[in-house]
C-alpha cells in the first residue's frame, strides 16, 4: 500500500489534471455534452493504453539500448525539470486546432494526460517500486483526470481562471522538486557504481 502512494503522488503531479482543465474547456467549448463525454472516455482509454504500453516495454527498451536506471534517472529528471520550468514560466500551455473526432486521443489522451512527464515518472517509479504499484497509481490518476474533466464546469466555477492557473503552477513547482530529487538519486547511483 505504501508503494502505491509513493507512486500515486508523483504521477498525480505529472498528470496535472487541473492544469490541463483550461485547455480541455477551450478545446471542448463548442461540443455538445454527449460529444464531450465521448471525448473524455476516448482520452482516458488512449492515455491508459499508451502509458501502460510504455510501462510494459520501457524498461526492456532501456536495457536493449544499454541505458542504466541511473542514466535514465538523470536524463528523466532533467526532462521533468525542463517541462516543469516551461509550465512555470509560460502563461498558457500550447493550444492548437484539432479534429473533434480525435480530440480525446490527441491532444488530450496523449500528450496532455499521458505525456513526457508521465512516461518519465512512471518508468522511474517502476524501477523503484515495481510494475503493479506504478500501473495501479497510473490508472488511478488517469481515472481522476477523467473525473476532473467530467466535473469541469463545476471545478472551473469553483476555482475560476486564476485559481486553475495557481493550482497548475503549484503542480509545476512540485514537479520541479521531484525532478531535482530524481537527478540527485541518479547521480548518487552513478557515483556508487564508479
Amino acid at each position: 500500500m505504501r508503494s502505491f502512494w509513493l507512486c500515486f503522488v508523483p504521477l498525480f503531479v505529472a498528470v496535472d489534471a487541473v492544469g490541463v482543465l483550461p485547455i480541455f474547456l477551450t478545446l471542448t467549448e463548442e461540443l455538445n455534452p454527449l460529444k464531450v463525454k465521448r471525448v473524455i472516455y476516448q482520452s482516458m482509454a488512449t492515455a491508459a493504453a499508451v502509458a501502460l504500453s510504455f510501462l510494459a516495454v520501457g524498461t526492456g527498451v532501456l536495457k536493449l539500448l544499454g541505458i542504466t536506471v541511473a542514466d535514465f534517472m538523470v536524463a528523466g529528471g532533467v526532462l521533468l525539470f525542463v517541462i516543469s520550468m516551461s509550465d512555470l514560466i509560460t502563461t498558457d500551455k500550447a493550444r492548437r486546432q484539432v479534429d473533434p473526432d480525435s480530440l480525446g486521443a490527441v491532444p488530450l489522451g496523449v500528450p496532455l494526460i499521458a505525456g513526457p512527464a508521465v512516461f518519465t515518472t512512471s518508468i522511474l517509479l517502476v524501477n523503484e517500486h515495481g510494475v503493479v504499484p506504478a500501473a495501479l497509481a497510473l490508472l488511478t490518476n488517469i481515472a481522476i483526470a477523467g473525473a476532473v474533466f467530467l466535473a469541469a464546469g463545476s471545478i472551473n466555477r469553483l476555482l475560476g481562471k486564476a485559481g486553475a492557473k495557481t493550482v497548475s503552477k503549484i503542480a509545476a513547482l512540485l514537479l520541479a522538486a521531484i525532478a531535482v530529487m530524481i537527478v540527485r538519486k541518479g547521480i548518487t547511483a552513478l557515483l556508487q557504481g564508479v
